[in-house]
């Protein structure tokens, strides 16, 4: 378990790296052209590289990091019960998309995400459909746990606490596409474009609709396989699916801010309002290590006291 722990730290610090790397390339060096040009040749080909592949290395990275992490604290079951789901459902619905225009409009992807699967949909898009829904999956679950047990009482039982999960995670994880189009179908360097004129900043309003419905589709999926067991994870133990959030929110959120006009500072407001904010507040609720060992224990004693 060590050895997976010291992977997903490795992972995590390398998605972080690659996204930083990333947003000086995009934000700083693309718009200066004369810089690469004065670069050494060697300099030339790893800045190409880098906004070749760059995109393609801080997905994989992220979802290795998110599966070492799942393993080790939710179980092979749960884990692969969540990544399966999330990889085929998001995948057929992009297919979908990419093909009929159905959920999110008429759009394409361009280069620099990798492989096209069926010549549409780059094989990183479901990665990164899996490792944000996991991760605002698993902040929501243990954070509403964790208000639950400092009231000392399950305040929202059984199917409506997964149901409450389940909304809470989706409206994060479409917070994020609040930043995330903007910055990367209609900054300067693109990686998708939408095919027809979207009211919504450049985007069409049913790519919402769309986001909403993949999301609540793939994770609950995931609420049904995975039961009303309660997810209880201290507050600790929710640092990487935080880092991960923040990470991917910020980068699409420097992008949009740096490189378009002052009008999307609304979309990016509503990626802060409907996606970091509740993210960090479902941290904070969560319990601490000392006090879930604490309520472990106190658990236990009632137990026994009710055996005997």
């Amino acid at each position: 378990m060590k050895r997976i722990l010291k992977l997903e730290r490795l992972m995590l610090a390398g998605h972080g790296l690659a996204m930083v790397f990333g947003l000086a390339g995009l934000v700083l060096v693309l718009p200066h052209p004369e810089f690469v040009l004065g670069l050494p040749t060697l300099g030339q080909r790893a800045f190409g590289w880098s906004l070749a592949g760059g995109g393609v290395g801080y997905m994989v990275m992220a979802a290795i990091a998110v599966s070492c992490y799942a393993y080790r604290l939710v179980g092979l079951r749960r884990w692969l019960s969540f990544m399966l789901p999330a990889l085929g459902l998001s995948l057929g619905a992009e297919l979908l998309g990419t093909s009929t225009g159905f959920p999110f409009g008429e759009y394409r992807y361009l280069s620099g995400l990798g492989y096209k699967i069926a010549g549409l949909v780059p094989f990183t898009i479901p990665l990164s459909w899996y490792y944000l829904g996991f991760s605002v999956y698993v902040l929501a679950g243990a954070g509403l746990e964790g208000w639950a047990q400092r009231r000392g009482s399950r305040a929202v039982p059984g199917w409506g606490r997964l149901l409450l999960t389940l909304a809470l995670a989706t409206v994060m994880l479409t917070a994020w596409d609040f930043v995330l189009d903007p910055a990367m179908s209609q900054a300067p360097m693109k990686f998708w474009e939408f095919l027809e004129a979207g009211s919504f900043f450049g985007m069409p309003y049913r790519n919402i609709s769309g986001w909403l419905a993949t999301g609540a589709l793939f994770m609950g999926v995931a609420s049904l396989l995975w039961g009303k067991e309660p997810l209880r994870l201290s507050r600790s133990e929710l640092t990487l699916p935080l880092a991960i959030y923040l990470l991917n929110v910020a980068f699409g959120a420097v992008i949009t801010l740096a490189q378009l006009d002052h009008q999307f500072l609304l979309p990016a407001s509503l990626a802060l309002v409907g996606g970091v904010l509740p993210a960090l507040l479902l941290w904070w609720a969560a319990i601490p290590a000392q006090d879930q060992a604490a309520i472990a224990a106190a658990a236990i004693k009632d137990a026994v006291a009710i055996a005997r």
